[in-house]
């Protein structure tokens, strides 16, 4: 993987001297069809299978995370939502206008873990 140094300052304290740290290249974009054609490789079901089962399967994610449950995909992984609010002093005064969104929080597998671990690192010039 290609990374390149940038410097970041500290957000919680914009007066802390910057520091460098490695930021991943993006190597460009991997699509679901792109997905479909290489899992089709390796089964015997069609592209148009494979593209169909995972469009109903992001069709259908939302409906579950709604309802407040993690999504569990195998070794893959684990999929469930996160709540972003603004903080208040009492139980009292908070209300659902405290609550500015959701974000889907990824937790990856053991399995997915232990095999980017054997990632090698390039600098990108």
């Amino acid at each position: 993987m290609k990374y390149r140094v940038v410097e970041k300052g500290n957000p919680g304290n914009p007066e802390a001297p910057k520091k460098k740290y490695a930021n991943p290249v993006n190597a460009g974009k991997f699509t679901l069809k792109d997905f479909a054609k290489e899992i089709a490789g390796r089964s015997s079901l069609t592209r148009g299978d494979i593209e169909n089962v995972l469009n109903n399967f992001i069709d259908e994610l939302p409906t579950f995370l709604k309802l407040g449950l993690s999504v569990k995909l195998g070794d893959f992984g684990t999929l469930r939502l996160n709540l972003i609010s603004e903080g208040v002093e009492a139980d009292q005064t908070f209300t659902t206008a405290n609550i500015k969104g959701a974000k889907v929080i990824f937790t990856p597998g053991v399995e997915l873990k232990e095999s980017l671990k054997s990632i090698s690192f390039e600098e990108d010039k």
